[in-house]
Order: C-alpha cells, then sequence, then structure tokens
C-alpha cells in the first residue's frame, strides 16, 4: 500500500485514516449523532481497518468527551499495535474556551490515549475565545514539550488557515494540515481560497465527510427511503449542502459507471477520485460495520486513469 507524507513532515500516511467519530459511545451532543458500538464491533471496525492497509485514525475530545479516544486506543493495545508504527490525529475542541485550555486538556488526550501518541494534534474549529495565534503557540509549547508531533487546524478558512501558518512559523514550526468537509459532491474549498493556498504553503487537507454523508456511495439513490432513517441533524446538514438526489444524480451514474470497469463500488471511486486528483489530500471515512471498512480501504487500492479523473472532475465542477 503506497504511503505519502502529510504537510512537510516525515511521516508517511495511507492515503485513507479511519474517521472515529462513530466510537464517541453515544455520549454528549456530538455523539448523540451516531449509534452506540461494542468493545467488540470497535475492536472489528479497527483491526479490519488496519488489515487494509490504513495506518493512521482521527479521532477527538469532542468525540463523546474522550469516548472516541479511549475505544480507539483500548482497540490498538487489545490487538498489540505498536504505537511507533500507526499514528494517531486528535482535536482540542475551542468553543467558549481560550488557548490556556490547549495545554489544560493534553494530559487528558494522552491519558485515553493510553501510551499512543498524539501525530497530529488541531483546533476543532475557529471558535474560541483567544485569537488563533494564541492558540497555535499553545500547540507550538505542546510540541517543543514533546506532547504531540505536528499541529493542524479544522475547518479553518483561508484567511485562518493563512493567519494559523504564520503565527506558526514564527515558532519555526509548519501547520501540517487543514481538515475540511470535503467530497466530490462537496468541492467548496476548491473555489474559496483554501485548496489553492494550502497547496501553495504545502499544507495538506484531511477530507472528512469524503462521500457527503453516504450520497456519494449511491445507496440513497438506489433506495430513497434510507433518508427517512437518517438523524435529523444529518437530514439538515445535506439539504444545507445541496445534495439533493436530483442534483448528484449524474456523478452518481459516472462513478457507477466508472465502477463497473474497476469491479468497485460508486463509493470506493469517489474516495480514489478524491485522495488522487489532488495531491495533498487525505481522506478519513466513518465505517460502523467490517463491511463498510472493506468498502472505505478498498478505495485506496483502485488506480483511475488520467481520463476517469478529469470525467469526474467534469461532471462535478
Amino acid at each position: 500500500m503506497s504511503l505519502k507524507k502529510i504537510g512537510l513532515s516525515n511521516i508517511k500516511l495511507s492515503s485513507i485514516g479511519l474517521g472515529c467519530w462513530q466510537f464517541s459511545k453515544n455520549t454528549g451532543f456530538a455523539g448523540s449523532f451516531w449509534p452506540k458500538l461494542s468493545n467488540k464491533d470497535t475492536l472489528d471496525i479497527v483491526k479490519t481497518t488496519l488489515k487494509g492497509g490504513v495506518n493512521w485514525f482521527d479521532t477527538a475530545e469532542l468525540y463523546g468527551w474522550g469516548k472516541s479516544e479511549k475505544s480507539l486506543s483500548e482497540a490498538l493495545s487489545q490487538l498489540n499495535i505498536d504505537p511507533e508504527l500507526n499514528f494517531i490525529a486528535t482535536k482540542w475542541w475551542p468553543l467558549f474556551r481560550c488557548s490556556n485550555s490547549i495545554k489544560k486538556t493534553i494530559q487528558k488526550r494522552l491519558d485515553y490515549l493510553n501510551g499512543y501518541p498524539i501525530t497530529l494534534h488541531q483546533v476543532h474549529m475557529p471558535l474560541g475565545f483567544s485569537s488563533i495565534e494564541k492558540e497555535m503557540n499553545a500547540m507550538a509549547d505542546l510540541v517543543e514539550e514533546g506532547k504531540i508531533k505536528h499541529i493542524g487546524v479544522s475547518n479553518f478558512n483561508q484567511k485562518q488557515m493563512i493567519r494559523a501558518y504564520n503565527a506558526l512559523e514564527k515558532r519555526g514550526i509548519h501547520l501540517t494540515s487543514n481538515q475540511m468537509e470535503y467530497s466530490i459532491l462537496n468541492r467548496e474549498i476548491e473555489t474559496n481560497g483554501v485548496m489553492e493556498t494550502a497547496q501553495k504553503l504545502k499544507i495538506s487537507i484531511i477530507a472528512y465527510s469524503p462521500l457527503a454523508q453516504g450520497i456519494a456511495t449511491g445507496k440513497f439513490h438506489d433506495n430513497p427511503e434510507l433518508i427517512k432513517k437518517l438523524h435529523r441533524w444529518r437530514k439538515l446538514k445535506l439539504n444545507k449542502r445541496g445534495l439533493s438526489l436530483s442534483n448528484s444524480l449524474p456523478i452518481i451514474k459516472e462513478l457507477k459507471n466508472i465502477a463497473k470497469k474497476h469491479n468497485a463500488t460508486a463509493g470506493q471511486i469517489a474516495l480514489s477520485w478524491l485522495v488522487n486528483f489532488h495531491h495533498n489530500v487525505f481522506a478519513i471515512p466513518g465505517a460502523r460495520t467490517n463491511k463498510q471498512c472493506e468498502y472505505n480501504v478498498g478505495g485506496m487500492k483502485i488506480e483511475l486513469s488520467d481520463d476517469e479523473l478529469d470525467r469526474l472532475n467534469h461532471i462535478s465542477n
């Protein structure tokens, strides 16, 4: 399985990681969006993901207020996974907090991860009481103290990302990544300056919702009744993004056409396009079943031709 460096670091990651929001144990507001997974289910998902060639995981403080981090580390420990050979990205939650909270909460992050180091620590959103500069300086302190290895941001627009980048450059540290909502059905970051600036500054993009809440798999087009079973928040988000079944149908048809040639699924083609069309993109689809894990990691094994990449670019633009 081919690996690529994230940002300007020497860390080589699989192009697809596992998003771990679903490990929240149905705890807290954010955790309520997903059903509670058993420890066995979590273990099986992590095992299948690793077997497929994935070598990193993305979690967050907000995901069950530590439950996701703990569930992940327990699964890795049970599988006897070497902490130095697999990588974890987590996030600090800034809402109603100041930058000093970054240093106050880091020990909890480390405790929940139980010996698995934080390769990438991210500011979850630009919503804190402190300035971006103060937040980046707090993160830089953690790097210098050896508590984290690299720094990223999430949901930062172009100007906010540049501010974070500049603040870290003054400390001699490179901003490694910006985690953004990005998929073949939602390409907003390509037109609002985020992608262009990230490429210029050698900042990697970590794409969350890389399958557009499942729309890019085509399953809702095949069975529209499935949408009724979604959490109300997820349905509202789909409507807000304009991801209606009718709007996305031409793209889904092309994904399915290409999928037939590769003996793959529409979702796998969507993931392959996402992590290959731009060289600096990684994706973190979630998974609640082994079958979903297998589909996700299968996306890394598909090699799309230049013509296929261009066709998908054209029809989704």
